[in-house]
């Protein structure tokens, strides 16, 4: 999406969609910890030279979140789904960082967004969060929007 954004152009955040997003994941599942360390290396240092090198018409641009909605996503927000990204899947490892470690500033505002989002699932922003979710600290709330925990008698939250 980025370097389509500097072209002046809109790309889907998957080329082929969710399907090959899934397909991609599953075969990197069986990948050895090297092999994905080396590839996150990458991934990093080439999204900071995109970003050092960004110009006006690239942060003005828009993509397309097609593992979701397909909806258009602004390129500004490319850099907290970032965050996102590297907060949460660091939790997933299983190498002693967890949901509960999230930084408080990640959480703020990508709990903030999400449940805009929530809000916005019916006209006028009607749909209020379960009772019992809203009781949760902020860490778990947001960790219950990733599924990654369960609160009894609540279905889980859509992650997209």
């Amino acid at each position: 999406m980025f370097e389509a954004a500097t072209r002046g152009e809109e790309s889907e955040q998957y080329p082929g969609g969710k399907e090959v997003r899934d397909a991609a994941i599953e075969s990197g599942a069986r990948r050895s910890a090297s092999e994905l360390i080396a590839d996150v290396r990458v991934s990093i240092y080439t999204l900071e030279a995109a970003w050092a090198g960004a110009s006006v018409t690239t942060w003005g641009g828009f993509g397309i979140k097609s593992h979701s909605d397909n909806a258009r996503v602004a390129i500004p927000d490319l850099v907290l789904m970032r965050w996102c990204e590297t907060e949460v899947h660091h939790a997933d490892l299983g190498v002693g960082y967890t949901w509960q470690q999230w930084d408080p500033l990640f959480v703020r505002y990508d709990l903030d967004r999400r449940v805009m989002a929530w809000k916005a699932r019916k006209p006028m922003g009607l749909t209020t969060l379960p009772e019992v979710v809203q009781r949760l600290s902020p860490n778990q709330r947001l960790a219950w929007f990733y599924n990654r925990i369960t609160v009894d008698g609540v279905p889980p939250a859509d992650p997209y």
